[in-house]
This record gives C-alpha cells, sequence and structure tokens, in this order.
C-alpha cells in the first residue's frame, strides 16, 4: 500500500496567524489549525518528502515519520523551502546526503539562499545533493518504486512544479494550468490542488476556479489544499460537492 499524508494545508501564514488571527475560521474547530504546506509518501520503506515548510519539523514528529529518503520541491517559495535545514538529522542518520529533486529555476535558488546545505561552510558539512527534475523519473529504495511524471504550472509572476504518481496530482501552488497539460490530468483517482481563497488571486487560485478544474478533469476525489484564513472547514465541508473536500493536516490518503 502507498499512503500520502498532507503534513500541512495552510497558506502562507498558515492558521491562525503569529498574531492570533483566525479570519473566519471556527478556532473551536481542530482542522482549522493548518500548517505551511507540505505532503509525505510512503511505499514501504520508500519515504518522500513534498516540500520542507517552516513547519517541517513539528509535522514530521507529529506524524511519527521516522526516516526522509527524497525531498520534491514544488518552488522556490520560502513557505515550501525554509525547513530545509531541518534535513539536517535524516543526513546524520543515513550518513549520506539527502537527495531533493526541483526545477533548475528553484535549485538555482536554493543553492544560493541555502549554500552551506549544499557545500558546507559557516561550520556546516554540506547535507544536501540537488537534481534535476526531468519530465519522468522514477524513486526507489530496495523494492519499492514510485514513478514521478513532472510539468510546470503558471504561479503568479513564477512557476511552480506539479507531480503525478499513482494515479494522483500534486498541485499545491498555482493559477494556471496549461491546456496541454489538462490532458495529463484525465482519470485522476485524487486530484491535490491549490485553493487559497474566496476571491480572485493572482497567484493562487479560488475556490471557484478550484471547483471548475475538478469539475474538468473529473477527478474520483479532490482535496483542497493550501487553504487561507476566510476558508473555514466546516463552510467548505457544507459547501463543496461530494467529490471534493477540504484538507487538514495529518490528512492520510490512500494511493
Amino acid at each position: 500500500m502507498t499512503k500520502l499524508i498532507i503534513l500541512g494545508c495552510g497558506s502562507s501564514v498558515g492558521s491562525p496567524w503569529i498574531t492570533n488571527n483566525w479570519g473566519k475560521c471556527d478556532r473551536k474547530n481542530k482542522f482549522n489549525i493548518r500548517t505551511r504546506c507540505s505532503a509525505f509518501i510512503q511505499k514501504g520503506d520508500l519515504s518522500i518528502l513534498i516540500d520542507s515548510s517552516p513547519d517541517i519539523k513539528k509535522q514530521i514528529l507529529d506524524n511519527k515519520i521516522k526516516n526522509i529518503d527524497y525531498v520534491l520541491y514544488t518552488h522556490e517559495h520560502s513557505d515550501q523551502t525554509s525547513g530545509i535545514f531541518e534535513l539536517r538529522p535524516f543526513f546524520w542518520k543515513n550518513k549520506k546526503k539527502v537527495d531533493i529533486y526541483a526545477s533548475s529555476k528553484t535549485l538555482r535558488v536554493l543553492k544560493k539562499k541555502y549554500d552551506y546545505c549544499f557545500f558546507g561552510g559557516q561550520g556546516y558539512a554540506p547535507i544536501i545533493k540537488g537534481n534535476l527534475i526531468s519530465k519522468k523519473f522514477t524513486l526507489s529504495k530496495n523494492k519499492n518504486k514510485i514513478l514521478f511524471t513532472s510539468f510546470e504550472v503558471e504561479h503568479g509572476k513564477t512557476t511552480s512544479t506539479a507531480y503525478l504518481f499513482n494515479k494522483t496530482a500534486y498541485i499545491s501552488d498555482c493559477n494556471q494550468i496549461g491546456r496541454e497539460d489538462y490532458k495529463k490530468l484525465k482519470g485522476l483517482n485524487l486530484l491535490i490542488l491549490d485553493c487559497l481563497k474566496i476571491n480572485f488571486h493572482p497567484s493562487h487560485f479560488n475556490l471557484e476556479q478550484a471547483i471548475l478544474i475538478s469539475e474538468l478533469v473529473r477527478a474520483k476525489k479532490t482535496i483542497l489544499t493550501n487553504l487561507h484564513t476566510d476558508l473555514d472547514y466546516n463552510f467548505l465541508k457544507k459547501n463543496l460537492p461530494k467529490n471534493i473536500i477540504p484538507a487538514y493536516d495529518k490528512m492520510i490518503l490512500k494511493i
């Protein structure tokens, strides 16, 4: 069995904000407590992290994750990458650099911003090995392997990488998908999709857009992630079609 855990499904500031602003979210509902977006894939002893959010240490501890073999990055923004330094204990545990996979743009930014993680210095040993993703690639450990397909989507003034695997798509930060790429999303069992706010946003899908995309690709189930504080969990549950549900932290999905 392969499982995917939504480690975090909140927007770049999470829910509540650091100022204890809950927006329209009911603070009494535990599903409205949202850390920043990350996900985890487990197949046997193969462990794959998608993005290292600022909350990654808490996410890994809360979900009792014992190891990380690979990290896939969607893009270079801090809410997806700033927890990269927390990967050090896996370097110590496995006695080898952690393999990360990202686009050339994302790798370039990460190597500049976190140069000591890649090259050492400042009293630190290098802990990361950067790998350029391709359109199709396989990650494996012993007898367990997963085939990934990747493609770029628009995310405001930058781009983000979408990952497809096991009839599942993970698209956490996006406001536009290319016409040809929609074909790759047909026949999915599971679509995990960006849905930031109710109102229009220039670099994310809003609620109306996310629903339309789910209907267009006809995924059996759609999970909405990257949720801002104007999207209360119960509000979404009551107003979404049956096959579209809001994500919540620690959500476990069999894929």
